[in-house]
């Protein structure tokens, strides 16, 4: 494990990279000792600090969340970061490539909690129950670390190289739809670039919401009514760059847009 000046000295430099845009090198390389351990405190070191700075938490997201990403990292659970509210973009309001290094959009089905969820004991049947809806997103995912190099301690670290997300108006209640059987359809710029099934997603998006409750639970963190989760993507991710215009379309759910500029 990595002491905690080493912990506070590679947050600085995420936080850095963040802020002015300018790659690191991964963290994994440069110190083979780091662990899942380490990188949830570094990644808590920075939330810390923009919580001081005025931002809130507003939701979660649930990255590794496939078997073959998980194969990828040589891990056996997902990960997760914060969703903040200066990380929402929307899509009546472009968004600057340029005020993000590498980035790339994802399509995933989000969950929109109308009541709080159990801590260690979450079960599926809990996070149906407290999901006031389910909703059409695109996650806007970044990497501080050069080229997309990462390891699993990087993007843990780096917030699970989370940036942003926007959500699509429609809502559908949990009742209404079969959340392991919605199609999804990416285009951009008019062409099909994506296409995947929620059930890419452990077989089961809400299976990724209720290990969310259960390993955030360990941090002292609740998932809380009103919170926005996002459980993982159905597709694999696109570069973005300025002038594409992204389009999600999902079967029974809606759809959702995002422009780059």
């Amino acid at each position: 494990m990595l002491s905690d000046a080493v912990r506070i000295q590679l947050a600085d430099e995420l936080e850095v990279a963040e802020r002015d845009r300018v790659a690191i090198d991964p963290l994994v390389s440069r110190h083979s000792e780091i662990d899942v351990v380490d990188s949830y405190e570094i990644q808590l070191i920075n939330i810390r600090r923009k919580l001081a700075g005025g931002a809130k938490v507003i939701g979660h997201k649930v990255g590794l969340s496939s078997l073959a990403m998980q194969q990828m990292m040589g891990v056996d659970e997902p990960d997760y970061g914060h969703l903040l509210d200066n990380m929402e973009v929307f899509e009546d309001k472009p968004v600057e490539a340029g005020s993000y290094l590498f980035p790339r959009v994802e399509v995933e089905v989000g969950f929109v909690l109308g009541a709080d969820l159990p801590g260690e004991d979450c079960t599926e049947a809990d996070v149906l129950a407290a999901t006031v809806a389910y909703a059409p997103a695109i996650e806007l995912i970044d990497s501080r670390i050069k080229d997309w190099k990462i390891g699993l301690c990087d993007t843990i670290s780096d917030n699970a190289s989370s940036a942003g997300w926007v959500l699509g108006p429609e809502r559908v209640a949990p009742e209404d739809i079969d959340i392991k059987a919605i199609d999804a359809v990416l285009t951009k710029n008019g062409a099909v670039v994506a296409e995947g099934r929620s059930d890419a997603v452990l077989g089961d998006p809400v299976i990724a919401v209720a290990w969310l409750a259960r390993k955030v639970a360990s941090f002292g963190v609740r998932l809380k009514a009103g919170d926005i989760v996002l459980p993982g993507s159905c597709t694999r991710a696109i570069d973005a760059h300025p002038g594409d215009s992204f389009h999600a379309e999902f079967a029974g759910l809606g759809s959702v847009r995002l422009r780059f500029i």
